[in-house]
C-alpha cells in the first residue's frame, strides 16, 4: 500500500484529482488530494503573500501532521514546481515523484522562466487586486484565481532531485497547438534516469486519460 499525495494545477483545487483518488483507493492505496493557500475552498486564503513556498509549505505540513514516510507525490501542471520543492525539503518521506504533463524545475527556475510568452501574457491578466493571475481560457469552470506569487518566486533546492530514485513524466500528446511541456518530455525521455509516458489527452489527463493515468500511477507505487 502507497501513500498517493496529489497537488494540483494551476487554478485547481484538490477536486481534480476525485475520480483518480477514488481508483487509488479501489486499489488499496491512501489518497490525499490536497488544496493549496488561496485556491478553490481555500481562497479566502488569498493574499499578496502567498508564494511558491506556501504551497510547498502546504504540503510537508501534511507530511508531517499525518506522519507520511513513503509518499507519491503527483503534481500536475504547476503542482510541478510544489513536488519537486517538497521532495527537496523531505527526501526521506518521498518514495516516487510524478509530474503529469507537469513542470520539472532546476534551482532557481520559476513558473514565470518556464513558460512561454503565450503563457507569460495569460499570468498578466491579474484580477482587480492585483494578487492573482485569473483562470486560463480552458480551464474547468471551478477553477479560481491563482496567487500570481508563486507563478513568480523562483523555487530554491538545497540537494540533488536525482536522490528520489524513482521518477515518472505523463506527457499529454494532445493539445490543442503547441504544448508548453513539449521540451520537458523531450529531454527527461532521452535521460535513463527517469520513466516517460506521452498519453492521447489533452493537459488535463486525470479527465481525458483517466485509466491509462490510473495504471501508470499504479506502477510508479510498486516496490523496486
Amino acid at each position: 500500500m502507497a501513500t498517493f499525495v496529489l497537488i494540483p494545477g494551476m487554478c485547481h483545487g484538490g477536486w481534480c484529482f476525485d475520480e483518480l483518488a477514488e481508483g487509488l483507493r479501489d486499489h488499496g492505496h491512501r489518497a490525499h488530494p490536497l488544496t493549496l493557500t488561496g485556491l478553490s475552498e481555500r481562497s479566502h486564503l488569498l493574499t499578496g503573500g502567498v508564494n511558491l513556498e506556501t504551497h510547498i509549505q502546504d504540503v510537508t505540513g501534511v507530511l508531517a501532521a499525518a506522519d507520511i514516510q513513503d509518499a507519491v507525490l503527483v503534481g500536475h501542471s504547476y503542482g510541478g514546481m510544489v513536488i519537486t520543492g517538497v521532495a527537496d525539503r523531505m527526501p526521506d518521506r518521498v518514495t516516487a515523484l510524478a509530474y503529469v504533463d507537469a513542470m520539472v524545475p532546476g534551482n532557481g527556475d520559476s513558473c514565470w522562466n518556464l513558460v512561454s510568452e503565450r503563457e507569460r501574457q495569460w499570468y498578466a491578466d491579474v484580477v482587480e487586486t492585483g494578487y492573482a493571475a485569473r483562470p486560463l481560457p480552458f480551464f474547468d469552470a471551478r477553477a479560481t484565481p491563482h496567487p500570481l506569487a508563486s507563478l513568480l518566486q523562483p523555487l530554491r533546492l538545497t540537494g540533488d532531485p536525482a536522490r528520489i530514485g524513482r521518477r515518472v513524466y505523463v506527457y499529454a500528446a494532445g493539445w490543442d497547438g503547441e504544448s508548453p511541456f513539449t521540451p520537458v518530455y523531450e529531454r527527461l525521455r532521452a535521460d535513463p534516469s527517469w520513466t516517460t509516458h506521452a498519453l492521447a489527452g489533452g493537459h488535463n489527463l486525470m479527465r481525458d486519460a483517466p485509466k491509462d493515468l490510473l495504471k501508470i500511477l499504479l506502477d510508479a507505487a510498486e516496490p523496486r
